[in-house]
């Protein structure tokens, strides 16, 4: 596999002038004026509300009637005001908020009380933000997903309504499938765009429809998920949450075409069967989605919920070669590797600069990990976060392959996409006889430093022991000349769970348990055990710590080190 990327200033200036043309047309499409464009007749009823697979929690509801919306990851208590009048300024609790997936906790409940609460605050949105199409409640992506929330859960929202509210409901929900058609083709590209055709398809099965909107929803969701879905069943933007996001709305599409007795489009069957193997790919033997590209906590239960679906059997693929990942399984040890260059300008939104980063779990036990994310956490970690040095991989004189921040004002244009990155990764796969194995480079490094970064990890002896082999060396194969500015720093994350010990040796082991422990040995360089964060931890961010082998490319243009699994523990932490 040999991949090219890269993002020029051509490619950023493209991305402005598409996102400021979106944003001025979105613009035009909305305001007060929005009546003539999006009304039309109102449906008579809903004809089925899909099911939802992410978990509910009755007491959710609970909290949710006492005022209490913990959303994002924060808690905001209204005290008697509408949630919708709070001034919060954290984007994503406002998303998380608008968006109204927490509806589904209220059909957990299964109460008349929560069914009138939910009733209210819909109500109580209709009357705010329905008569004006503006500010994060309208955001396209924001609601596609309301749209879906609300089919899901309208037996809980209309249940006991009198006519005018069922009425009003019907009316919301056709405007807003009218301003997600009109607008979908123009949103940027990725997971929300899809969404949206998501949230149409569901709108055509679920309201009554001519079965010519039922086969243009069809057609448009069948083009975007075979663009976006890649033939592994990873997703376009890299990102393995992508994965689960998808699924957790794809698959009970896929369900309600067939209680509607409709088939489903081949492009959703195709993609559905992709994916599934494509999530377990990426999931180590605790549950855990390996930390890739923007994926952060794992909520085990989700992932249990959708992996229910997956009837392919059998051990997950080793080679995702157009996701441009790879993985290393023997005995019940799995390596997770990351061997392609950065997604493409528009979708790197949420990338890392991580190539050649790995992970390594054995049986219920992270070991060697990247840090992640925290998904519901303070935005500014969130560049920290997506650096190379908080990934487990090799950093150059200190420097990230790419950075991610700009001035205030380009990103509340166009986000936070990867600028740079390696433009040029190549893989090579070699299994052999009781081995699995890779080796993979890329050049992020040439045009700073002169310098490539080659890894070869080789998994063996029924997964009992990894050996790894980097090599920091100029673009023809020969050694560094660049002395004092080719400084490397080889980094382990370990994970917060995972004690460090030495042995009588003074050689580093780690341990998850007295029966799976392993030990850390490298040839020519004395590690070093550091702090770290481990930012993809349930409760938050969690103190950690890393092994990190300093040395020079002049000096030691290859690194040689192994992982060994033991079964003793004889030393000092």
């Amino acid at each position: 596999m040999d991949q090219a990327r890269g993002h020029s200033p051509h490619e950023l200036w493209g991305l402005v002038a598409r996102q400021a043309w979106a944003r001025l047309r979105r613009r035009l499409r909305a305001g007060p004026s929005y009546r003539w464009r999006y009304s039309g007749r109102t449906p008579e009823r809903v004809l089925i509300a899909p099911p939802d697979l992410r978990i509910a929690d009755p007491q959710v509801a609970r909290d949710i009637y006492h005022g209490q919306f913990l959303l994002a990851g924060q808690l905001v208590e209204t005290r008697g005001q509408s949630p919708f009048r709070m001034p919060i300024t954290d984007l994503a609790w406002q998303d998380a908020l608008h968006s109204f997936r927490w509806l589904r906790h209220m059909r957990a409940a299964q109460s008349d009380l929560a069914s009138a609460n939910a009733r209210a605050l819909v109500e109580e949105w209709m009357s705010l933000h329905g008569k004006r199409i503006s500010g994060v409640p309208w955001e396209p992506g924001t609601t596609s997903r309301r749209v879906i929330a609300w089919l899901q859960h309208s037996s809980v929202v209309l249940q006991g309504a009198e006519l005018p509210f069922y009425r009003q409901f019907l009316k919301m929900l056709a405007v807003q499938m009218r301003y997600l058609r009109t607008n979908a083709r123009e949103m940027p590209d990725g997971e929300d765009r899809l969404r949206a055709r998501i949230a149409l398809a569901y709108c055509a099965l679920s309201l009554p429809a001519p079965a010519t909107a039922v086969k243009a929803a069809s057609r448009n969701l069948a083009q975007e998920l075979e663009r976006q879905i890649l033939a592994d069943g990873g997703h376009v933007s890299r990102n393995p949450r992508a994965i689960m996001e998808l699924l957790t709305d794809l698959l009970p599409l896929r369900q309600t075409y067939t209680n509607q007795a409709e088939q489903p489009p081949q492009a959703l069957i195709d993609a559905v069967e992709r994916m599934l193997p494509a999530l377990r790919f990426f999931r180590h033997r605790d549950g855990s989605i390996a930390r890739f590209n923007g994926m952060g906590i794992t909520q085990h239960d989700s992932v249990a919920a959708i992996l229910r679906y997956d009837d392919t059997g059998g051990a997950p693929l080793l080679h995702a070669p157009h996701s441009g990942y790879e993985r290393l399984a023997l005995g019940a040890t799995t390596v997770i590797a990351d061997t392609a260059a950065p997604p493409p300008a528009d979708l790197s939104h949420f990338a890392h600069a991580g190539c050649l980063s790995f992970e390594l779990s054995s049986g219920r036990h992270q070991f060697v990990v990247n840090s992640g994310i925290d998904n519901y956490g303070d935005d500014s970690y969130r560049p920290l976060a997506r650096t190379t040095a908080a990934h487990s991989t090799i950093t150059l004189n200190d420097t990230s392959q790419a950075r991610f921040s700009l001035s205030s004002q380009w990103s509340d244009l166009i986000g936070t996409p990867l600028i740079g990155g390696p433009r040029k990764v190549e893989c090579r796969r070699d299994d052999g006889a009781g081995a699995q194995r890779f080796t993979a480079s890329h050049n992020g490094y040439v045009s700073r430093f002169g310098l490539i970064h080659e890894r070869a990890l080789s998994l063996s002896e029924e997964g009992a022991v990894l050996e790894g082999v980097d090599r920091v060396v100029r673009p023809d194969g020969s050694a560094s000349t660049a002395i004092g500015n080719d400084a490397v720093a080889v980094r382990f994350h370990i994970h917060p769970d995972i004690d460090i010990f030495r042995d009588p040796e003074g050689r580093h082991i780690l341990a998850g348990e007295a029966t799976d422990t392993w030990l850390f040995t490298v040839e020519g360089i004395v590690p070093v055990v550091e702090e770290s964060i481990f930012f993809a931890g349930l409760g938050g961010p969690r103190r950690s710590r890393q092994i990190v082998l300093y040395t020079t490319a002049s000096e030691h243009p290859e690194i040689r080190w192994q992982l060994r699994k033991t079964h003793a523990i004889n030393g000092n932490s």
